[in-house]
This record gives C-alpha cells, structure tokens and sequence, in this order.
C-alpha cells in the first residue's frame, strides 16, 4: 500500500516531467522516506535515469495494469537508498488500446499500488506527455498532482487544458484528487519572457506555486546518463538544491514535515 500518491503530469513534452519526478523522488527518499516510483510514460525514460536496463526487466508497469503479474514481482530496487521502481517499456504504448475492454480500466493503477504488499510512504507516477487513459490511471489513483512547466506561453495555454481534465477525473473518478503545486522548470530570470509568464502565473496561481522554480542546469541533463539522479550526482548544484527545497515542500504540504 502507499500512503500518498503523487502524479507528475503535463500533456506538453519537455517540461522537465521526468527530470522532475526522478529527482524529487529521491530527494524525498534520502530524507528516509520509502518512495515508489511508477514510470507511467512507454519512452521509459524514469526507468533508464535511474540505470535500469530495459532490455532486463521482467515485469513492467504493462503488466502491473492488465493483472498478468503478482504486484511485488513489477517492483525493482534502485541504487538509491528507499527507492523503488515500477519499470516501463516501450510496450506500455499497447496497453492503451487492451484497457479499452477492461472494466474500470481507469482504476487499474490505483488497483495495483492498493495491493503492493510493502508500505511505501509516497509513491511518485512520472505520466506521458498527453491526456492518455495512462494519464487519466494516474490521476484516478493520485492524491495530489504536481505540474511541471516552463514560463512559455504555450505552457500557459496547456496548464489551462490540463487543469480541465484534472477537474473531469475529479468529478468522475477521483473526488479527493487535489493540485499539489504547480513546478517552474528551466527557469531563466535573465529572460524578459520567463519573468512575464511567471508574473501571470502569480496572478492565478499563487497558492500553487512551489516557491523555488528550478533552474536550467547541466548537471541535471548530465545525471540520466549516469543513470543516477542529479541530487546523487551533483548535490551542490543550483538545480539540485532547488530540488531539494522542492521535495522539502512536497513534505510540508502533505503534512509529513
């Protein structure tokens, strides 16, 4: 069982969505807590951030939604102390269209983490970048959602569209389902354009927003590659440390700090 379930989602591709849950992930996880994280996106790019090879995995998030495995045998160990993975493949892609058939196909993630045997105190869903039945999964099965954006314009058009589909799987699947924060990346205050878009999102969002936006950093492009997170790889980093305050709020707005 988890006892807090966050999604990490925007239907925009290049966020920093991935970057984000990994790295707030095990920034919760080296503050000892136990943490699960779900790739929930078929690129599978969690999976191979933290080092998982893909080609070795045995069971995925693919089987952990069509019920063809027992729910511990899709969880893996990380090198990061606390951390645990539900691993995705390209394959995930199909269950797409084999959730169509199922009943309640909306409920099959939350079906799964409600039957893991050990007690995680978070679990982390990195969604893909589109307003998929993966991502409707995610939201039916989370307590609260994290939006990752940039200060772009288009960001501001797609945070409006997703906060409609937030309030849909709210009303018909998931009447506690809250927005936890909305999460600045790539952030570049030199920008005139950055700070404008941040500005506007104050007027609207201010309760919303996390207080720290993450800066652009080559250290958090870096980490993947390492195939560990950027608070293992660089911890002295700007980014990381904006991470870290990150996770630092995630505690304090879900009552565990």
């Amino acid at each position: 069982m988890v006892r807090y379930t966050v999604a990490f989602a925007n239907q925009k591709g290049g966020v920093g969505k991935t970057t984000s849950c990994v790295n707030v992930a095990a920034a919760v996880a080296s503050m000892g807590y136990r943490v699960l994280l779900v790739d929930c996106d078929p690129q599978g790019n969690t999976t191979s951030g933290l080092g998982i090879s893909k080609k070795e995995v045995r069971h995925t998030v693919y089987e952990a939604l069509l019920e063809e495995c027992a729910p511990v045998d899709c969880v893996v160990h990380t090198s990061v102390e606390g951390l645990d993975l539900v691993p995705s493949t390209i394959q995930l892609a199909g269950a797409e269209f084999e959730l169509i058939d199922m009943e309640k196909r909306e409920a099959q993630l939350k079906k799964f983490l409600a039957a893991l045997p050990e007690v995680y105190d978070f679990a982390m869903i990195d969604c893909p970048p589109s307003l998929s039945m993966l991502t409707v999964n995610a939201l039916a099965a989370s307590d609260g959602v994290i939006i990752p954006m940039q200060c772009e314009y288009y960001a501001l058009e797609g945070l409006t569209q997703l906060m409609l589909t937030i309030k849909k799987v709210k009303q018909l699947y998931n009447k506690d389902l809250s927005i936890l924060g909305i999460l600045i990346t790539m952030y570049n205050g030199r920008l005139n354009l950055s700070v404008q878009v941040l500005d506007e999102l104050k007027k609207y969002y201010a309760d919303k927003l996390f207080p720290d936006p993450i800066p652009r950093s080559v250290k958090l492009t870096e980490a993947p590659s390492y195939g560990i997170p950027a608070v293992l790889y660089d911890k002295y980093n700007k980014g990381t440390q904006a991470y870290i305050k990150t996770a630092e709020e995630i505690l304090k707005r879900t009552g565990r700090r």
